[in-house]
């Protein structure tokens, strides 16, 4: 990329930005503070382009409050660098002057971007991507938040049945539905294991004889009601319901996610790979955009940062573990080798391999998902699936 004229670092905040544009000399032509409001914005993009239509823009958020600016900027064919929070912080310390303001942010950004020759732009992802973007974020939020009320579900549950709370594995679906109908001793020793059998069978429970009986055995070891059991009981039944709630809405993403991955035209070769299931690609289309022509290289790719869409990252590359990188990208290639290891000759292989030269089981996996990142990108790149034998892996 040719060196621009002037650069325009945003200092990105929930309401309001404040944007610095600098020349080549270092010299501050505009400082302002914006509403993150769309007209606002677009008088500042106007104004910056006054000065110069040869501009680089540089902002240290790619997501959130920054959205709305940065999908101006694509709108209008500007080119825009994204600096981590930490690289500004970092950066922040070697320029003399006020303390932390967001003008001298603003400026750091900016000047960084001058300055800086290993910065990627951003570019819009397609539309599948963006919204497997979405998707995906969202279910990871819902089972986080699914953990997090299995875990205060069990911590109810221990105040006045701790052997039933020992006793039901909270992650599978039939002990949870068996708490929305029992919750105390008393109660399932009334019922007895006959009862609450044709109970859990009526809902579809798997292993309903295995799972009554469980129960019931759990109830005889704790003859004793203990203070508060009526209202904790009704809050185990919400937090039950809850459960499920999270439940069926996983589901339903999960639903969404595959249909929404196979629109995508990389689908059929990603999903060849060994491993890479739908979620786990669907993940991957959303790390990296679903354009592999922005990458040189799989090094270019695997040393890519978080951003909207694709990245064109530092033109070096090497084999040590990048300073910058795509958590989830990491997730899904990491996530993708640990299947591989019990489905796949070459991958098991690989993997034996590493450990036979000292490596740990996750410094193993780590190398198997970085080979596995190579492998994927050729045979993306090829638009050929896998085939026991990885494409080679130079640049096109």
């Amino acid at each position: 990329m040719a060196v621009p004229e002037i650069w325009a670092g945003v200092d990105i905040g929930k309401e309001h930005h404040h944007c610095v544009v600098i020349n080549a000399d270092g010299e501050r032509l505009l400082s302002r503070r914006v509403l993150n409001d769309e007209t606002e914005l677009l008088h500042l993009i106007g104004d910056v382009l006054a000065i110069s239509a040869d501009v680089l823009w540089a902002v240290d958020l790619n997501h959130g409050g920054a959205a709305l600016l940065i999908c101006l900027l694509l709108s209008h064919d500007q080119p825009m660098a994204y600096l981590t929070g930490l690289a500004v912080h970092r950066a922040s310390a070697t320029y003399k002057g006020e303390g932390k303001t967001d003008a001298k942010d603003a400026f750091v950004i900016a000047d960084q971007a001058r300055v800086r020759r290993d910065l990627g732009l951003l570019r819009p992802g397609d539309e599948i991507a963006v919204d497997l973007r979405t998707l995906t974020n969202r279910r990871l939020d819902v089972v986080f938040d699914r953990t997090r009320q299995i875990n205060r579900l069990r911590a109810q549950l221990l105040e006045i049945f701790p052997a039933l709370e020992r006793s039901l594995d909270l992650v599978n679906k039939g002990p949870v539905m068996l708490l929305t109908g029992y919750q105390t001793p008393a109660a399932i020793r009334r019922a007895g294991v006959q009862r609450i059998e044709t109970w859990l069978k009526n809902r579809k429970v798997r292993g309903a004889a295995a799972l009554a009986k469980t129960v019931v055995e759990a109830a005889r070891a704790q003859m004793t009601a203990l203070p508060g059991e009526k209202l904790a009981a009704a809050m185990v039944v919400r937090l039950a319901k809850g459960v499920m709630a999270l439940d069926e809405e996983i589901v339903g993403l999960d639903a969404l996610i595959e249909a929404t991955f196979r629109e995508h035209p990389h689908a059929e070769v990603i999903r060849s790979l060994p491993g890479m299931g739908p979620k786990l690609g669907a993940e991957f289309i959303a790390a990296t955009g679903g354009d592999m022509d922005a990458f040189g290289s799989a090094d270019r790719l695997a040393a890519s940062p978080p951003c909207p869409g694709p990245v064109t990252p530092a033109a070096s590359a090497q084999p040590a573990p990048p300073r910058r990188y795509h958590r989830g990208l990491l997730r899904s290639m990491y996530l993708s080798a640990m299947v591989s290891i019990t489905t796949c000759p070459a991958s098991k292989a690989y993997y034996q391999r590493k450990r036979s030269e000292g490596k740990g089981h996750k410094q193993a996996l780590l190398a198997l998902a970085r080979r596995r990142l190579n492998v994927l990108w050729a045979m993306i790149r090829d638009g050929q699936c896998y085939q026991g034998s990885p494409p080679v892996t130079t640049a096109a």
